[in-house]
């Protein structure tokens, strides 16, 4: 299986530089334990990468916003309204949207999961989910209880999210958060983010071959 601060509403809309640059990496983050991780993972893309972030309400309690880079923002469901007054005015989801390349979600929780699967499209990450172009990698990296993992609706919720091309990184076993030992645990960071760039980095070679 293919398996800062917070944005002002007067923030610019997002513009995509289709020049020669970095790569535009969007992190996201839902509510699992493994969101404490996020500073790390930030940091380990935006040595390499242009890096913003989007967390869900329920990752924020787990994520420290002091540990994320200087010049990673951070978007939360409250700018996705704050940015919005009147028609004309940029979408939130849809301008970060535009501006990624990529999309890596890490932690994957049990529940956004579903959400996906399910098409809903509830916050800032399910929205900009719903609305992601499928032309573009979208890597997840799941951190659930084991018994979460092995329960037959995320066997069937990760067949649906591949039928749209989403691809997993898979949860690794360990001794988990919650003191049962299993399947479940977040992949690291450092396997999440060489995961993605070797990909990246391989599929820019083949297109740099095909043109020869």
């Amino acid at each position: 299986m293919a398996y800062s601060e917070v944005a002002r509403s007067d923030r610019e809309p997002i513009q995509v530089n289709t020049a020669s640059r970095k790569p535009h990496i969007l992190l996201a983050a839902s509510g699992s334990v493994a969101a404490i991780k996020f500073g790390n993972l930030c940091h380990s893309f935006s040595e390499w990468a242009e890096v913003r972030a989007v967390a869900t309400r329920a990752s924020l309690h787990f994520i420290d916003r002091a540990a994320l880079p200087k010049d990673v923002i951070l978007y939360t469901d409250e700018d996705e309204w704050s940015t919005w007054s009147k028609i004309g005015d940029s979408v939130l989801h849809i301008e970060l949207r535009r501006w990624a390349d990529i999309m890596v979600i890490a932690p994957l929780s049990a529940n956004t999961l579903g959400k996906i699967a399910g098409g809903l499209c509830d916050n800032l990450l399910t929205c900009i989910v719903r609305a992601w172009d499928y032309t573009k990698p979208l890597f997840v990296a799941p951190a659930m209880n084991t018994f979460m993992w092995n329960n037959p609706f995320t066997e069937r919720h990760l067949m649906l999210i591949d039928e749209l091309g989403i691809t997993l990184i898979p949860p690794v076993p360990k001794r988990l958060a919650c003191g049962d030992y299993g399947n479940g645990a977040m992949a690291e960071p450092s396997l999440i983010f060489s995961t993605v760039r070797l990909f990246l980095e391989s599929r820019s070679q083949s297109g740099s071959s095909s043109m020869q």
